[in-house]
């Protein structure tokens, strides 16, 4: 998604109102792309923080008394039965079993796929925010040209 218009290109081609609504459209855009950086962000950290509890659940034996998390606020108590279960919530309510190194790996491979997600929205982000200079470019330029056009009819209905 490269486009190569130069911002007196898009002066010539689109109305001042027309360079403004692409102007906010971007300007929108770019704080969608934002937020959704940031979510991801906060998965990735979360897949990583349960990756590196999984892997540093190998010195806990079996028979632990633990708490469980019911919610982020309520804990239930629970015993440790194997320590090297692991009980996965893939989402929709789908859960899956696996061992610690599958559990370790699956964990890794969503830090991989959302780190690629990331890097695709930061590309995104970055050509958008180079449109929108353009843009704003052409703005300047099309309200500099619009007093010397309307200096220029003035001076011939004279």
């Amino acid at each position: 998604m490269s486009i190569k218009a130069t911002p007196a290109d898009m002066s010539a081609e689109l109305s001042l109102q027309q360079l403004s609504a692409l102007r906010n459209q971007l300007d929108q855009d770019i704080e969608l792309l934002t937020t959704s950086i940031s979510q991801l962000n906060q998965a990735q950290t979360k897949f990583q923080e349960s990756g590196e509890v999984v892997s540093n659940q190998s010195h806990i034996t079996s028979g632990t008394e633990i708490l469980v998390p019911l919610t982020a606020s309520m804990y239930i108590n629970g015993s440790i039965t194997n320590n090297d279960k692991f009980l996965i919530d893939i989402g929709t309510g789908y859960y899956i079993e696996r061992n610690r190194e599958g559990t370790v790996d699956y964990f890794k491979r969503k830090v991989a796929f959302l780190n690629q997600e990331i890097e695709k929205c930061v590309k995104i982000t970055q050509q958008k925010i180079g449109l929108r200079e353009s843009v704003n470019e052409a703005l300047v330029l099309k309200q500099k040209a619009t007093p010397a056009k309307e200096s220029a009819n003035a001076s011939t209905s004279s």
